[in-house]
């Protein structure tokens, strides 16, 4: 993932069928790097949040002696698809997004994440 280039990754994020939020995180320290929403999505504090669930999952795979790497995490609500994908080259980083259930394509979203997170 290009740091320099944050912005623009957060562009591209918001280009994706659906989108109604995205953001750039530093997972360990919960810090948003970049973010945009559309409407009132506070994706600040759903970003914080998120950092937490990542740091809960790495714990556990830690205890349970797990040495594989996160791709991503998804979240399944009712109406929104909320997708974390974890950087391959700076681990510390994702990309997090969330797709309208009914406008937006999990495939092509997760496609497209990796793509970006590389």
């Amino acid at each position: 993932m290009d740091m320099n280039n944050i912005e623009g990754i957060v562009d591209d994020m918001m280009g994706i069928n659906g989108a109604m939020a995205a953001a750039v995180i530093d997972w360990k320290s919960g810090m948003t790097l970049g973010m945009r929403s559309r409407g009132d999505f506070n994706v600040e504090i759903a970003a914080a949040g998120n950092a937490e669930v990542i740091k809960a999952k790495m714990a556990t795979m830690k205890s349970l002696g797990i040495s594989s790497t996160i791709d991503d995490i998804l979240i399944t609500l009712t109406d929104q698809l909320h997708i974390i994908t974890l950087s391959d080259e700076q681990p510390e980083l994702c990309l997090y997004s969330v797709i309208d259930a009914e406008k937006g394509n999990l495939a092509l979203a997760r496609n497209r994440l990796h793509a970006l997170a590389k």
